[in-house]
């Protein structure tokens, strides 16, 4: 077999440690498969490694990793989400120094917003990737292989001499239907507990605290109700799984599209389940109602607040009243609902947050799975950009959940770190303007009192042994019952 003209290694993973219990579960690592099958259609050869089927006790030790990441190409590409931003940074410095000669890109939504940054402090990155790469990622590659030249790359930034250049970016697909479907060949799925998808990409709300729409530019291009059909048909026949779980958040772009896409698969005659996000203001019962009847077992819903002040300065688009009206309507129908709750903001009186608690308990009480999260300061979002940085603090033994990174032992809301990890949370500190989702905005007088307050009304767990209540578990495969 030729050697590989180049390594991607998904870094993405799911994994929280406590003091009982590890908490790790592997999702279909869906851009990087969408992009080894671009690079194979090129006519490039991918050696595909997904860190989430690491065996190691403490995969969050660098020399685990490159040992997983041993006999590499020399093109080594790293998706990477904002989480684990700071381990791949440590580990592209071990792998350069150990192979110079070596190329490492950074990929995925991690590096979004600091990517000069990245390149400005750290010379073991050459470059960072950014936008969709089934167009860009094999015009890249080839340029590294001597067919091209980095200039002429869409979508990049790259280092020449002493100065950071940035590439124009390609425009967007517009026509998902037109992408081939993912590397599915290229990994085994009963090893997964959850196939992902995407229904579209983008989304066009502007919502504050949101670090997925600047991703996307904040313009939506959605697939077609076949083409996603298609995809289910393939993995269920050739794969034997029936269980999907729609990741990007505008499914629900309108109600006439979601009953569409459900008169269609119950057409199909297709035997499947699918857990999908929806707006509060974009659903009707009648929609709610048929997409059951379709195969939707759990509706996923982003309130945020039960505050009508604080949904006005995060545009969320819709009152408390609503939001109550609606997820209220969907407990009736759905098998399982969740309603993720963010707490923290810093413009958020305690007056706004007992209404955010006490809308998250009435939820709670009618069966449905409520999700709350400290706010995430991520350099994409505007809110980050509205907030004083100077009273962003880090504190090791409190991480925003969506940045929890695994090498934390987790106790209800309390971290542990142990000795030999805390040269990264050094690392993280030492480096605020890269890595500001692990801060918090005014400890003592903003989050601290607000925590004990959800402890109180058992939103997280005291000590190990504990019955848990999940947070973030939205994107979990595992069909959660009524409580």
């Amino acid at each position: 077999m030729n050697s590989p003209d180049i390594t991607l290694l998904n870094l993405n993973m799911l994994y929280l440690k406590y003091y009982d219990k590890v908490d790790r579960e592997l999702h279909l690592p869906l851009g990087p498969l969408y992009l080894t099958r671009a690079l194979e259609d090129a006519g490039l050869r991918v050696d595909f490694r997904d860190y989430q089927r690491n065996r190691f006790d403490k995969p969050f030790v660098i020399e685990n990793c490159l040992s997983f990441m041993e006999g590499s190409a020399g093109i080594v590409g790293i998706s990477v989400m904002a989480n684990l931003l700071p381990f791949a940074v440590l580990l592209a410095r071990e792998i350069k120094r150990r192979h110079p000669e070596k190329t490492i890109i950074f990929g995925g939504v991690g590096p979004k917003s600091v990517e000069r940054t990245l390149l400005e402090r750290f010379p073991e990155i050459d470059i960072v990737s950014c936008g969709e790469g089934e167009r860009s990622a094999p015009v890249l590659v080839r340029a590294l292989l001597g067919e091209g030249r980095l200039e002429d790359c869409p979508g990049i930034f790259y280092r020449d001499g002493g100065s950071v250049l940035q590439t124009q970016r390609q425009p967007r697909i517009r026509d998902l239907d037109e992408i081939p479907f993912p590397a599915y060949d290229r990994v085994d799925l009963s090893e997964y507990n959850g196939i992902g998808m995407i229904t579209s990409r983008g989304c066009p709300f502007k919502c504050t605290f949101c670090s997925v729409a600047p991703v996307w530019d904040r313009e939506s291009c959605l697939r077609s109700p076949e083409n996603i059909m298609a995809e289910m048909k393939f993995v269920l026949e050739s794969r034997g799984r029936n269980l999907f779980l729609f990741q990007d958040e505008f499914f629900l772009a309108s109600p006439g599209r979601a009953r569409d896409f459900s008169r269609k698969l119950l057409g199909s005659g297709l035997k499947v389940r699918w857990k999908a996000f929806g707006r509060v203001d974009l659903v009707d019962e009648e929609t709610m109602r048929l997409m059951a009847r379709a195969g939707c077992v759990e509706l996923r819903f982003g309130i945020e607040s039960g505050s009508d002040e604080i949904l006005r300065r995060t545009r969320k688009g819709f009152t408390a009243e609503q939001a109550i009206d609606v997820v209220a309507r969907a407990a009736r129908i759905m098998p399982r609902v969740d309603a993720f709750f963010i707490w923290g903001f810093p413009f958020e009186t305690m007056e706004d947050f007992y209404q955010s608690v006490f809308m998250m308990d009435s939820f709670r009480s009618m069966g449905v799975r409520v999700l709350p999260s400290l706010l995430c300061y991520l350099p994409q979002t505007d809110i980050y950009a509205q907030t004083d940085r100077s009273r962003l603090e880090f504190c090791c033994e409190m991480i925003p959940e969506y940045m929890v990174t695994g090498h934390e032992t987790c106790s209800g809301y309390g971290m542990k770190i142990e000795d030999e990890y805390a040269p990264i949370y050094d690392f993280i500190a030492a480096n605020k303007d890269l890595f500001p989702g692990f801060f918090h905005y005014d400890l003592e007088g903003n989050v601290r009192p607000k925590l004990g307050v959800l402890k109180e009304f058992g939103f997280y767990r005291e000590r190990a042994g504990e019955e848990a209540v999940e947070s973030c578990g939205a994107h979990s495969a595992r069909l959660a019952t009524r409580v």
